[in-house]
């Protein structure tokens, strides 16, 4: 490995994220917290438990973070034997688009990320605090991230409140507990964007969309031709797919049949 490789931008981000969350992990082990009582009075169940989520929630940044999220292989896979009536449900009206930037076949709902020049499958967004793309592989794996990394913050921001001490002299106060505070200020910071963006990830889980057609339905032609979303199959098998990969099927041929459930004449 070249040695310039060791200031990408990954390694940057990952890292910088591995140094803060220790950091702000011992600064709460450091003061006079309840972390720091319970170990002192010899209960260390929750104190390792503590430590077990804030070490669960790194190892699950890194995972997401270095795993592939679904990018389109550039070489195009030996066809597998497909049967003639779920071919027939594929309308000849959506044949797969070539990229313009990297030349392979989209299936639906892909999209090219232009900051890791491929094509991902089931394209959510680019994040910049992993450096990776969210996608049809990580995204299940992301959203349980945020749970773990929205449960660590705020346990951590109840502990860092209960270190802090106002009825002292400003001088005394600000050397004691400054370096509290402000870890306090961050988590709240860092809860706030991590409840916004769970809320928000939840919502589009539940409805089968993602966030790129959320934002930019407009100007996806698959989009603009429903009224709606055609991938939404319900509350129940939108979850199921999502977490379990249930039901099984390419998107197209779900597009399919909802457009052969929205054709049918009523009875």
């Amino acid at each position: 490995m070249a040695p310039w490789a060791l200031l990408s931008p990954g390694v940057l981000v990952r890292t910088g994220h591995t140094v803060l969350t220790w950091g702000i992990t011992l600064v709460l082990f450091l003061h006079d917290t309840e972390l720091r009582q319970w170990e002192e009075q010899g209960q260390l169940l929750l104190p390792l438990t503590f430590l077990l989520l804030v070490l669960g929630s790194l190892l699950l940044y890194l995972a997401v973070s270095l795993m592939d999220p679904g990018y389109v292989n550039v070489q195009p896979q030996p066809q597998q034997e497909i049967k003639e009536e779920q071919t027939a449900m594929v309308p000849p009206a959506l044949p797969l688009r070539r990229c313009r930037y990297c030349l392979v076949l989209q299936p639906l709902r892909a999209r090219h990320c232009c900051e890791c020049r491929r094509c991902v499958r089931r394209y959510d967004h680019h994040c910049p605090w992993m450096e990776n793309c969210v996608g049809e592989r990580n995204h299940p794996l992301f959203v349980v991230y945020l749970v773990l990394q929205l449960l660590v913050l705020l346990w951590g921001l109840y502990l860092a409140w209960s270190g802090l001490r106002f009825f002292q002299p400003w001088g005394l106060w600000l050397r004691s507990s400054g370096l509290l505070f402000a870890t306090f200020l961050l988590l709240s910071l860092f809860s706030l964007v991590a409840s916004l963006l769970l809320a928000s990830h939840l919502y589009l889980v539940a409805s089968n969309t993602t966030t790129w057609e959320f934002m930019s339905s407009h100007r996806i032609a698959y989009l603009r031709q429903h009224p709606g979303n055609p991938f939404d199959r319900g509350l129940t098998r939108n979850l199921a797919h999502f977490f379990c990969g249930w039901p099984s099927g390419s998107w197209e041929t779900l597009w399919a049949e909802e457009e052969e459930e929205g054709s049918s004449p009523a009875v």
